[in-house]
């Protein structure tokens, strides 16, 4: 890039950026789009071309269906069909029509059915029992396959063959058959109402199928290289079509991808657009077939090879960009020669621009009196660089002495803010010292005498008491903690006040024991709430924190516990030893904590106790914590408790 900027600068590069800007950027753009609109008019033409293909073969299917019905109708109207009936003739007599209509079966039924095939059951029989012939699409299974006809079955099963990117199926054939199912109303002689029922399978019917292609793609309806192919499918499974898996193999058996049968079958929906077919891309049309009873029974298919069509848009792209290659290897050469009798003075001006940029102000274009407009403009700009370096020479002078000047006024200003700075230090510390030394002052007076007092006492309690006073000796334990703790904090404050009189870290303690001290201070609230406390203390480790300190973060955890347990509930206290450290814990079941508030609980005056809180405890927690090096944690579930984590650092022996 560094190469290409001085270059991008260059008024040549800029002039002839400015004169191939339409042929190289301007005219490729329009070709580009000129090509896709093109294309994409080419895509609507195939589209609406299927489309049509496919209501032809729509239309064949339904008059092959309706034909059907009506010629049914006629059998069972003809005075042929009463002789027979009369005459006791009507097997012979069904054998042949059956024959010369090209059906696959053709039975005599009354209200009761035929071989199982009750009126109820079927739509098409039973509204030609009504009095009005029927014809429609139905599926039968291979049990009612050959109860009509034995080895029909047979002849409707087609063995399943894997299809890339079809539904995955268990199936390893498809023993369905899909027939065209007519009825017509039938009057016996002795005024019976009766059907005449007859139908054609469509599972492997070539004919049937060859002919919808006849009538789409006849010959010459599409380009050299295309085939027009149709397909019938009973649901996903082709059961009649052209359409080839190998040479002189038809793909019987193969199934239609995922996507077009969740349109077509899912959702009832007509694909129209290009889909793979077997082997290869077509330009395809799918739409649903409907049995007598309104369910999507299959598909039918149209389409053509798409290929062909490709080809010709890809050979118009490249005979288009090669037409273009070729104008602008003519055209170019002509912009440049022109653009080169104006680039020369222009290039001559900013080659003294650069000059000046670089210092030389002394660099002047001096150019030829009959140069035209450039020639004059290059002189006056000669004109402008004398004025700028008149008033270059001038700033400089005035520049020395004004530098001059602000020099010895810095230095004045310099000296006298670093007096001010030394005697403004001097006044905070003597007004800080000031306040601290009132502080422990007030705190020694306030504070040390009620606990010396309370310490006498206690100690006088322990001398009165003598040995009675062992059953609350541990009360008395902690009442001394509480004393010591007390005067550690003042001990604090004092040592903020005279840091060089206290030095030193917080001592080695045990987190189990300090755990089970709290248990102690806390075990009234604990009863009073109801909640059942578990303890694991396994950790036998040693970390350095204050024990007080440390007191005061367990403490309010047990006690944040408790509250979070209001009708009672199970507190488990842990103390294991961890890698690197000890692992405290407190688990309760309580309320818990919404996720939302969790991330601001260790703020300072953040609370969900309303009235009964402050919202510092845990923030001076984590506070506590931190300082000793360690990390506190929280997870919970609203409705299912919280558990706080406490991970302190074990100590390192110098």
């Amino acid at each position: 890039m560094r190469r290409l900027h001085p270059l991008l600068r260059s008024v040549r590069v800029r002039l002839l950026l400015i004169a191939l800007l339409p042929m190289l950027v301007l005219m490729p753009l329009l070709l580009g789009i000129a090509t896709w609109r093109w294309s994409d008019k080419v895509d609507g033409l195939l589209i609406t071309k299927v489309n049509g293909d496919l209501t032809i073969a729509d239309q064949y299917l339904a008059r092959l269906t309706a034909t059907s019905g009506e010629l049914l109708d006629a059998v069972a109207q003809s005075v042929r069909f009463r002789n027979a009936l009369t005459a006791g003739r009507t097997a012979d007599f069904l054998a042949q029509e059956q024959a010369r209509l090209g059906l696959d079966f053709l039975y005599l039924a009354g209200p009761d059915g035929h071989a199982g095939f009750i009126p109820a059951d079927w739509p098409v029989i039973r509204g030609a029992l009504q009095g009005q012939w029927q014809s429609a699409v139905d599926i039968l299974d291979a049990a009612q396959l050959d109860a009509l006809v034995p080895g029909l079955a047979a002849r409707a099963a087609i063995p399943l063959v894997a299809t890339e990117a079809a539904v995955p199926t268990n199936r390893s054939a498809e023993t369905r058959g899909m027939i065209i199912h007519s009825a017509a109303p039938a009057a016996l002689p002795a005024s019976q109402p009766a059907v005449l029922v007859g139908g054609r399978l469509l599972n492997r019917n070539l004919d049937f199928i060859d002919t919808i292609n006849a009538l789409v793609y006849r010959e010459q309806s599409l380009p050299e290289g295309s085939q027009g192919t149709a397909t019938l499918f009973l649901e996903d499974v082709r059961i009649s079509t052209n359409v080839r898996l190998f040479e002189n193999l038809r793909a019987l058996g193969t199934r239609v991808s995922a996507e077009v049968r969740g349109q077509v079958l899912g959702r009832g929906e007509t694909w129209l657009d290009r889909a793979f077919v077997v082997n290869d891309w077509y330009i395809s049309a799918y739409e649903p077939i409907l049995d007598s009873r309104g369910h999507r029974a299959g598909m039918l298919y149209v389409g053509f090879l798409e290929t062909p069509f490709r080809q010709a848009k890809r050979q118009s792209v490249l005979a288009l960009g090669a037409a273009f290659l070729l104008i602008a290897a003519l055209s170019v050469p002509i912009f440049l020669r022109w653009a080169g009798r104006i680039f020369r003075p222009l290039e001559g001006m900013t080659q003294t621009i650069t000059r000046v940029e670089q210092g030389d102000l002394a660099a002047r274009n001096r150019p030829q009196k009959d140069g035209g407009e450039i020639a004059r403009v290059a002189s006056h700009f000669d004109s402008l660089l004398d004025q700028v370096q008149e008033r270059d020479r001038q700033l400089r002078h005035w520049g020395e002495s004004l530098e001059a000047k602000v020099e010895e006024r810095t230095a004045d200003l310099r000296e006298a803010n670093r007096r001010l700075e030394q005697t403004t230090q001097r006044l905070i510390v003597s007004e800080k010292l000031a306040a601290v030394g009132e502080i422990t002052a007030s705190v020694a007076h306030e504070i040390n005498n009620p606990i010396a007092v309370i310490q006498g006492n206690l100690d006088l309690a322990r001398t009165v008491l003598g040995d009675q006073a062992q059953p609350v000796e541990e009360e008395f334990r902690l009442i001394d903690d509480q004393v010591y703790r007390i005067g550690v904090i003042v001990s604090k404050l004092l040592q903020f006040a005279r840091p060089e009189e206290y030095s030193g870290a917080s001592g080695l303690i045990s987190p189990a024991e300090v755990l089970s001290d709290c248990l102690v201070l806390t075990r009234h609230q604990i009863e009073v709430a109801g909640v059942r406390v578990e303890t694991r203390l396994d950790s036998t480790g040693e970390v350095r924190i204050s024990r007080t300190e440390l007191q005061q973060v367990l403490v309010n955890l047990i006690l944040n516990a408790v509250q979070a347990m209001p009708g009672g509930g199970r507190l488990t206290l842990t103390a294991e030893d961890a890698p690197d450290g000890v692992l405290l814990a407190a688990e309760d079941t309580g309320t818990g904590i919404p996720p939302e508030l969790q991330s601001r609980i260790f703020d300072p005056f953040f609370t969900t106790k309303q009235a009964q809180g402050t919202g510092l405890g845990l923030s001076i927690s984590h506070q506590l914590v931190s300082r000793a090096g360690g990390r506190i944690t929280v997870q919970s579930q609203p409705g299912q408790g919280s558990r706080f984590e406490i991970f302190l650092p074990s100590t390192v022996a110098a």
